[in-house]
């Protein structure tokens, strides 16, 4: 059996995408203003790019690049003048320090309306970035629930993985026959082994038992043999004496 989940948009990513809408905007306008106001000093100064410069020669200076211009052109001027030398590299008596130190500042204000011309457009492209996302977030947030069908057996950890789906036994399906345990054989036993009896010369016969009716006939006992030398001891058994016909054994 399988269940239907419905997936909505977050509450909150909408007023992100306001809040980044706008952002962006200030950022814009922000950049603009610093933009103009950087290109309306520089203008109002009425400088124009020298003739021998490696690029925009004659142009007015306005922007980053014509600024950049005229202070390459400066710094190369001032070396000229100066032999190669720089501001430190100077004797302090020498007359050429103070022409020098003022091409200095000229090129470190031109410098800093470059820096500022960069400033602002990096505002103005994060501005326009910002704008964009906000407003993919406002299309997410505006769109309509989304219902998902998963099947009875789904389990999610937070991850890409689903479980398998469940295998369904049909009702007509014939039921398993119980499983019987297979016999088990009992392993054989061992009869105990019964450890020979050791039987001493010295020991009395023994008597098999007799059966009623079955003459039983006597075993004279075993000898053993005498080492030469060895002189009988009294413990010996007395040799048997068979028996004679008309006797009964005893």
């Amino acid at each position: 059996m399988s269940s239907t989940v419905t997936v909505r948009p977050a509450k909150g990513v909408g007023v992100i995408g306001l809040l980044s809408v706008i952002a962006g905007i200030v950022m814009i306008i922000a950049g603009g203003v610093t933009w103009g106001v950087v290109s309306s000093q520089l203008s109002a100064e009425d400088i124009t790019v020298s003739d021998d410069a490696s690029f925009l020669a004659g142009a007015h200076v306005s922007g980053p690049f014509s600024a950049y211009a005229q202070a390459e052109v400066i710094n190369k001027h001032a070396l000229e003048m100066s032999d190669g030398q720089t501001y430190a590299e100077l004797p302090q008596d020498d007359e050429r320090r103070a022409t020098v130190m003022n091409a200095s500042f000229l090129r470190a204000s031109l410098f800093t309306s470059v820096v500022a011309f960069g400033v602002a457009a990096l505002v103005i492209g994060l501005g326009i970035m910002f704008i964009l996302i906000g407003i993919a977030l406002r299309r997410i947030a505006s769109g309509p629930a989304v219902a998902v069908e998963t099947p009875a057996g789904y389990t999610s950890g937070g991850g890409l993985s689903s479980a398998a789906p469940p295998t369904h036994t049909p009702a007509h399906a014939a039921p398993a026959a119980p499983m019987t345990p297979a016999p088990t054989t009992p392993a054989p036993t061992t009869p105990p082994v019964t450890p020979p009896t050791r039987t001493s010369a010295h020991a009395a016969p023994v008597e098999e038992p007799k059966s009623p009716g079955v003459p039983t006939t006597q075993v004279p006992p075993v000898v053993e043999p005498k080492s030469p030398g060895v002189p009988p001891t009294g413990t010996d058994t007395p040799p048997a004496t068979p028996p004679t016909e008309g006797t009964a054994p005893r």
